[in-house]
């Protein structure tokens, strides 16, 4: 049986747990955008027809300008960027793989699958989720010195001034970007691995053809060609981040790290604290690594009052 790994969400067990449905539930759980990108109109090929080279060509194109992708680096996309976490292993040659942490645990138990060995060593291949997941930390490029590097920039389009996504052209490097977080379109399954054209190459034979459905691609393109909500969804996450320290840190909690996007947080006892969120019908991260960090997503706007009652 294949072993159920820690993750935010899971609304459906702490529904079942304390009662309540999806709509009253406040889920800050995850670190996805609560003001996603609004959806455009698809046209109706987008659903009927099998995705075509035209649409890809656009969103690679669109992707390669909004993250001023160097010319040299090679990009391919997929239902998102888990899919690549899965596929990535196998693209590279196998031997081991530094995985600083505690981290975003995909990484670690696709490389497993894989049959990889998981060490310290960082000479050959490393893995450096950039923000981390949870604790935000920023890597700097002169720590990446390994023959292959993979830099999973998931959350790093709310801070694109830190991004390493200058590297991409540098034999062995592979930038991962993640669409569902940032533009809060989770359910749409789309990611982009973007880097050494020849494990770019090995990656797109191993997601095989079609590997983005049409609607992705349409939204997507869209999406990625409209730099003015990306700005303005910065600035509104970096002030909605400081209200939420400010709420959290008045009841005595003490911020960690994280990014705009979520924050990590210190307190007595993170189940305890997860519990009492929940009676609320407030839905948290905790880890079972360190039993006093809980992790918050930020609220939609009007959404703010839930999570104030239940602290």
């Amino acid at each position: 049986m294949t072993q159920t790994r820690d993750h935010g969400g899971g609304l459906d067990a702490a529904i079942a747990r304390y009662g309540g449905d999806r709509a009253g539930w406040l889920d800050l759980s995850t670190g996805i955008n609560p003001m996603p990108y609004p959806m455009p109109r698809l046209p109706a090929d987008a659903w009927t027809a099998l995705p075509d080279r035209a649409a890809f060509t656009q969103l690679y194109a669109r992707a390669r300008s909004f993250w001023n992708i160097p010319d040299g680096a090679a990009i391919i996309g997929a239902t998102g960027a888990s899919a690549i976490i899965a596929a990535l292993p196998g693209a590279l040659p196998k031997g081991e793989v530094c995985i600083p942490g505690p981290t975003y645990n995909e990484h670690g138990a696709a490389f497993r699958a894989a049959g990889w060995n998981l060490g310290q060593d960082p000479s050959h291949v490393v893995v450096a989720v950039h923000p981390n997941n949870p604790d935000g930390h920023l890597w700097q490029a002169g720590d990446l010195t390994a023959d292959i590097t993979v830099i999973d920039e998931s959350f790093c389009d709310v801070a694109p001034d830190q991004s390493l996504i200058h590297l991409a052209d540098q034999p062995g490097t592979v930038v991962l970007k993640s669409f569902g977080k940032f533009w809060g379109l989770a359910g749409l399954r789309l990611g982009f691995a973007i880097g050494d054209p020849d494990i770019i190459a090995k990656l797109t034979d191993l997601l095989g053809p079609w590997q983005i459905s049409g609607p992705a691609l349409a939204i997507g393109s869209e999406a990625l060609a409209d730099p003015q909500w990306a700005d303005e969804t910065r600035a509104r996450l970096t002030t909605d981040a400081a209200r939420l320290d400010t709420l959290l840190t008045s009841k005595g909690a003490e911020l960690v790290g994280g990014t705009s996007l979520f924050r990590l947080y210190k307190v007595k006892d993170a189940a305890a604290a997860q519990d009492q969120l929940a009676q609320h019908h407030v839905w948290s991260r905790i880890f079972p690594y360190a039993a006093d960090w809980l992790r918050l997503g930020l609220p939609a706007h009007g959404r703010w009052a839930q999570l104030e009652a239940a602290l």
